[in-house]
């Protein structure tokens, strides 16, 4: 839970475009007292280290899906959601930011397609969009 907790609070301090709405122990209290209590986790390790993570929810939405800055590019983002698929094998939802084009292209060439846009209705206050993946959807 720590260690996730630690990849969603590098990533924030990394990109200059996302507002810190909540300090890091603010963070991993949510990581303890909400994700991991009500969310299915999966996690990736490379070695011993625990290398990126996705939280689904009961309703089909993955909540949480980071990848630590040394492990992308391997894979391991699409294994992950290769196995929220099988959890959720008819459709899965997710956000993200409209300033997330590097999140956009991976969900894209995963099968995902924008079904909504809002100009900020989130607690950090940026646009975003919300996508869906539904199973046997071709692709354009």
């Amino acid at each position: 839970m720590v260690a996730c907790a630690g990849i969603l609070n590098r990533w924030i301090d990394a990109t200059p475009w996302m507002p810190r709405v909540h300090d890091h122990a603010d963070v991993e209290r949510y990581y303890e007292e909400t994700v991991f209590a009500e969310r299915h986790v999966i996690v990736a390790e490379h070695g011993s280290e625990v290398a990126g993570f996705l939280a689904l929810s009961d309703d089909r939405y993955v909540t949480a899906l980071y990848v630590d800055t040394p492990h992308r590019g391997v894979g391991i983002g699409t294994r992950l959601l290769e196995v929220a698929k099988n959890l959720s094998p008819q459709e899965l939802n997710l956000w993200t930011f409209e300033n997330n084009r590097a999140a956009q292209g991976f969900y894209e060439s995963q099968g995902f397609q924008v079904v909504r846009r809002t100009d900020g209705d989130n607690e950090e206050q940026l646009p975003d969009l919300l996508y869906q993946w539904q199973a046997g959807e071709v692709q354009a």
